[in-house]
């Protein structure tokens, strides 16, 4: 993912992203969309064809008008034909446009939903360790380069190429082998000086690209990060630093728009030359008698037609050379391996009672520092088994695994005896419900959010879990009530209004294991103990794993484990804990004082 193909060498293309995007513009089976590719390119050369063949009539048509009475010498025959061509060139690009749009569009959705699919099934470590701009930034690049990739090779690349070929073979057939070797050698110089400052030119590209993402990605962070910033007066800071970033990204723009001009400087003075050899030796033979008027306006109108499109070549071949990379950057997401992957016998979950046992699971995120040292315990079904400790003791990693976020590194974690890396990650965490201690909700509507845990649930059955959630009378005081924005993250509400939209979603989702992770930190006391009462309802036919921090929330727990350091130090119900007057008497003290 970090090659960059632009560090190569010389003119070669690297095609690597090219190969990539070729199955979505030839895929297996899809017969209507290979027939579409294949039917635009024919069209390409019939319109090519149709524009080498204009100048020739327009020669026989300026010869033709010797005399004296245009009108009467002048061959209708030829007229018809050159309009014809023309309409038939103008009508051949607009089907080739017509028809690639729907190739490259279709390419780019796609893509982008495969990748967005495959992005969804990398493990939450990958996540965390990605800065969401940035990988925004290659996704939503690379989209755009399927799209600017098909332009410029296609409308620019290819037909310039073909059209150049035929004015070749054309000018070495009728005009002799010496137009011909002037117009290739020009071309070639041409071709050698617009490839050659544009290599150069690229390192102010990627300098603008670079600091491009940079600076978004700083925009993106700071923006959603807006309260942390003002609560340390920090605007003038961020600002600095975008500012540095854009800083940058404007030297190197300058950089190339002055390298753009010695581009297009080099270009008219290689075609003002090979314009000039050319018409020069046509004038000499139309003394001699060798060439007509035609014939220079042919030749003319050749040279200026091929002229057009080659003054795009290096605009085109840098665009082309800037798509394949990011093409590239946003395939390589797709080879990036999913470390929680489903076994190849992997089975949908035999759910009978929701029975929880956890047998010497190990676990760390780095070899040096392992997280869960031997973690063992059974949670028959329809209990609830509470989870306590300091910060970092491996309280939230319990529910992590359970749902399958990683895989154990020791151990195994069963439900109703079936080791849940012999299942279905999709079947699995349809059975398990999780609270997050952090919540974050998608920039919608309370309604959407609430109705994010089940998405075909009626209004009415939303509703209800929100009176259960003890959030319905505070949505109902909004001006636009379930139809509210909560804002970018959740913004809107507040870190308690946010948790009981976050329960009310999960009751939603009515599975038959419930995690609540700090489930009520946020909640005021009146209202955390309301919820608790709808908890300790649910828990009675459903099994629950509650991790807390207030000890006052799990006093009715089946079973309390008490983690240190990644190992199980005491369990027990809670009179049995503290009357061993050990670390949990030691917690219940400090909260209770």
């Amino acid at each position: 993912m970090n090659h960059d193909p632009l560090q190569s060498g010389g003119f070669t293309l690297n095609l690597k992203g090219f190969f990539q995007l070729w199955p979505y513009l030839w895929p297996k089976g899809l017969w209507s969309a290979r027939l579409r590719l294949i039917f635009a390119l024919i069209t390409l050369l019939v319109g090519k064809v149709v524009v080498i063949l204009t100048p020739l009539i327009f020669k026989e048509l300026v010869n033709s008008l010797k005399g004296g009475n245009v009108f009467i010498i002048a061959p209708m025959g030829l007229i018809c034909a050159y309009t014809a061509t023309r309409l038939i060139s103008g009508l051949m690009n607009e089907f080739r446009d017509a028809i690639f749009a729907k190739v490259s569009e279709r390419a780019m959705r796609e893509a982008g939903v495969n990748v967005f699919r495959h992005l969804h099934n990398l493990s939450l470590g990958f996540h965390i360790e990605r800065k969401m701009g940035a990988l925004n930034h290659i996704v939503q690049k690379g989209v755009k380069a399927i799209e600017e990739f098909m332009q410029f090779s296609t409308f620019s690349l290819l037909p310039t190429l073909i059209e150049v070929l035929f004015v070749i073979g054309i000018f070495s057939m009728l005009y002799g082998g010496v137009i011909a070797f002037i117009c290739a050698l020009m071309l070639i110089m041409y071709v050698f000086s617009t490839l050659r400052i544009t290599e150069w030119r690229i390192n102010y590209i990627k300098t603008m690209n670079a600091m491009d993402a940079e600076a978004n990605t700083k925009a993106i962070d700071s923006l959603i990060n807006y309260e942390t910033v003002k609560y340390f007066n920090n605007e003038d800071h961020e600002a600095r630093r975008y500012d540095k970033a854009l800083a940058s990204y404007e030297k190197a723009a300058v950089q190339s728009k002055l390298s753009l001009s010695v581009l297009n400087t080099a270009q008219n003075v290689v075609t003002s030359a090979g314009l000039f050899s050319i018409l020069l030796i046509v004038m000499n033979r139309m003394e001699t008698q060798h060439f007509t008027v035609g014939d220079f306006v042919a030749i003319n109108a050749y040279l200026l037609q091929i002229f057009n499109p080659l003054f795009m070549v290096g605009f085109a071949y840098r665009q082309v050379r800037l798509a394949l990379t990011h093409m590239e950057q946003m395939f390589n997401l797709l080879d990036v391996e999913m470390d929680v992957q489903d076994a190849p016998y992997a089975k949908d979950i035999a759910l009978k009672n929701g029975e929880v046992t956890f047998t010497n699971v190990k676990f760390h995120y780095q070899s040096v520092r392992p997280i869960l040292k031997g973690i063992s315990f059974h949670l028959p079904p329809k209990q609830t088994l509470a989870i306590v400790g300091l910060s970092g003791s491996g309280k939230s990693t319990i529910a992590k695994l359970l749902y399958r976020f990683y895989d154990v590194s020791g151990g195994s974690i069963q439900i109703d005896g079936q080791d849940i890396r012999s299942l279905t990650q999709k079947s699995l965490r349809k059975v398990i419900g999780i609270v997050p201690q952090d919540t974050v909700l998608f920039n919608d509507t309370i309604a959407y959010n609430i109705g994010y845990g089940r998405p075909d649930a009626s209004m009415k059955e939303i509703i209800e879990v929100a009176k259960r959630a003890q959030i319905h009378d505070f949505i109902e005081s909004l001006p636009d009530k379930y139809n509210s924005f909560v804002g970018e993250r959740g913004l809107k509400l507040s870190g308690g209004e946010k948790q009981r939209v976050s329960i009310a979603r999960a009751l939603l989702k009515n599975p038959q294991i419930f995690v609540f992770d700090e489930a009520t930190s946020s909640l005021d006391t009146h209202t955390e103990q309301e919820i608790q009462k709808q908890l300790e309802s649910l828990a009675k036919n459903h099994t629950s794993i509650i991790i807390a921090h207030r000890l006052s929330t799990i006093v009715r727990a089946h079973k309390i484990i008490v983690l240190k350091d990644g190992h199980i130090v005491e369990e027990g119900t809670h009179n049995e804990l503290l009357a061993l007057n050990g670390r949990y008497a030691e917690l219940w003290a400090k909260q209770s004082s």
